[in-house]
């Protein structure tokens, strides 16, 4: 292919994500060795994208996909489709789940190539944890459904998240503690997390949400109890517990590590479904709040286990939460950048409903590809 291809990327500001805009530019068509190009076709946007926004600078997500000063592109997962290729085993057609930027189009360095995927291994992607930059090849995964992609963009990675941060904590003992508080209990990333729970079902999980989402949780079937953040209060000060907070407000943050006091036996910081809460906390009763980082679990438990049997219990654990999300998640697509913007502000706002799961496309719904 060459040539220049135009492209369309959604940006938002660093510093305020409400402000958006729409970058139309033109890529060079033209690859170097081993560089492939591929059509991002639809990604998931979810309260877990908004995270990254939050985490952007502490954690480098902003770095994934570089922009001009002061605007970023957002990491988000699901699938793409190789249109080019200047690799001579990454063929053109092949089909491949990872991270994207909210585009039509992304070129990379292909590089670590397998029969299961490949890396982009481009220079700006060197300090970051390779999990970020890879891309599974659909072709080898036995768990691929073509009528799955928007649900498996929506859930596989959060799932994967909250699989990990359970696994952590179970491998610590749990802290000694005798049920789970997870915030944010309306998000997917919460509702993977209290699946995970149950499935163990050794600790209780307690969902904290919203009053207007108790009924929803409660209708789930993977929380043992729901309580509103008003209500948290009426829980068992004098039971052990520790907290995966999902929603990153300094307010409920305080009122539960107050509320437990020495009982809050761990603290894990991961999302930011409150972002406009956010901010900096210290001098709380209990273990100190401290944020989770994926990848670091992933390396220590593929040392443990071998990344065969990692994988291997993961992709069952993930096969599982699949099916139990056919009883309540409605996937709704939206296309072209004014439907994707617009969708992106309501996830941002909070507006979503939680029972759907928001798929994006930079793409029209009638364009064929746009090769």
């Amino acid at each position: 292919m060459t040539g220049d291809i135009k492209t369309s990327t959604l940006e938002v500001r660093q510093d305020n994500w409400s402000e958006t805009r729409v970058v139309e530019e033109a890529m060079d068509g033209t690859l170097a060795g081993n560089e492939v190009l591929f059509k991002v076709d639809r990604l998931a946007l979810t309260a877990n994208n908004i995270s990254y926004a939050a985490t952007g600078d502490s954690l480098g997500y902003w770095g994934f996909f570089p922009a001009d000063e002061g605007w970023g592109r957002i990491p988000a997962m699901g699938w793409g489709e190789v249109i080019a290729s200047a690799h001579p085993d990454v063929p053109v057609g092949e089909r491949v789940w990872g991270w994207f930027p909210y585009s039509t189009h992304l070129k990379v360095q292909a590089g670590k190539v397998s029969a299961t995927g490949f890396a982009d291994v481009s220079p700006h992607r060197a300090e970051y944890a390779p999990v970020y930059a890879g891309f599974d090849r659909a072709s080898a995964n036995p768990m691929y459904e073509q009528s799955r992609e928007d649900q498996d963009s929506l859930l596989r990675g959060l799932f994967m998240t909250s699989w990990l941060v359970e696994d952590f904590l179970k491998v610590n003992d749990f802290f000694d503690a005798e049920a789970f508080l997870i915030t944010s209990a309306s998000s997917k990333t919460s509702i993977a997390l209290g699946h995970c729970v149950r499935e163990r079902n050794e600790l209780a999980g307690i969902g904290i949400t919203s009053r207007g989402n108790v009924g929803f949780c409660e209708s789930l079937g993977c929380y043992d109890k729901v309580v509103s953040y008003e209500d948290v209060a009426d829980l068992d000060a004098e039971m052990p517990v520790v907290m995966v907070d999902m929603a990153g407000s300094v307010k409920v943050l305080t009122n539960v590590h107050h509320h437990f006091g020495d009982n809050m036996k761990h603290s894990c910081r991961i999302g930011a479904t409150h972002y406009d809460e956010s901010g900096p906390v210290k001098d709380l009763p209990g273990a100190r709040p401290e944020f989770f980082f994926a990848p670091t679990h992933v390396k220590r438990r593929s040392e443990e286990l071998g990344t065969r049997e990692l994988m291997k219990r993961l992709g069952m654990a993930f096969m599982a939460f699949r099916k139990f999300s056919d009883g309540w998640l409605q996937v709704e697509r939206s296309y072209g950048a004014e439907a994707a913007t617009s969708t992106y502000q309501a996830v941002l706002a909070g507006k979503a409903d939680p029972s759907s799961g928001q798929v994006i496309s930079m793409w029209t719904e009638s364009d064929d590809g746009g090769e």
